[in-house]
């Protein structure tokens, strides 16, 4: 039996990893900021609680609503890009296979094995040779909406629970204290396991969500305070 060698490159799942950490993130620096805002503005528990759990159902609706509306527009798009596609190898085939040859040598082949190539491939699946490398279409990375939709509320909840439970355990008098601090370590871990996944420094990884976590918290925990006095 020959030797099989499989290679996992780190490009294979950053795009699914991004996606992933970007929702938790939003999940954890928007509840987290709405409950130390509303808690620094001297609301009571209750209030507090009713912010975060209404604020991570939005947020989760939002994302998505927002990834699925996005996605299916991309979805669309593919959808009229191999309609024409498959339109045209009806119309003219011999264009097509021109065209396709032409990628190839671009992509370093010499004429006669780029056409040999875009041959054989055309001659076995016409439409998804040229789906895959002339419109840069494959069945991994197509989109599917309501897959992202999914995935994005999942991951803002997986990142607006931790808050949430924060807050709920906090003493009254301590919210914002505890619910900052949770939310900050939880930065931290995101940015670093997404920095150690992606190959970057974990320690620049961690510190720069964490940074950008404690900068939305401090100026919402601001405006409560300042709200709050007026009130």
């Amino acid at each position: 039996m020959p030797f099989i060698h499989r290679e996992s490159h780190r490009s294979d799942r950053i795009g699914w990893l991004r996606a992933a950490v970007l929702g938790a993130n939003d999940g954890t620096i928007s509840i987290a900021s709405l409950v130390i805002g509303v808690a620094a503005a001297g609301a009571h528990h209750g209030s507090i609680m009713v912010t975060g759990v209404a604020g991570l159902v939005a947020g989760a609706m939002s994302m998505a609503a927002g990834e699925y509306v996005s996605v299916q527009s991309q979805a669309d798009t593919e959808k009229a890009d191999i309609a024409r596609e498959k339109r045209e190898l009806e119309e003219d085939p011999e264009h097509e296979l021109e065209e396709l040859t032409l990628i190839y040598v671009d992509r370093g082949l010499d004429q006669p094995l780029a056409r040999l190539v875009a041959e054989t491939l055309m001659s076995k699946d016409a439409l998804g040779a040229h789906a895959r490398d002339e419109l840069g279409i494959t069945e991994t990375l197509r989109a599917r909406p309501i897959q992202a939709a999914f995935s994005s509320a999942i991951s803002f909840v997986a990142g607006a629970v931790i808050p949430v439970i924060a807050a709920s355990v906090a003493p009254s008098a301590l919210v914002a204290e505890v619910t900052s601090a949770t939310a900050l370590a939880t930065l931290l871990v995101l940015g670093g396991t997404a920095a150690y996944a992606g190959g970057a420094s974990l320690v620049k990884g961690a510190m720069r969500v964490a940074f950008w976590g404690a900068l939305a918290m401090g100026l919402t925990a601001g405006v409560g305070r300042i709200f709050g006095t007026v009130v």
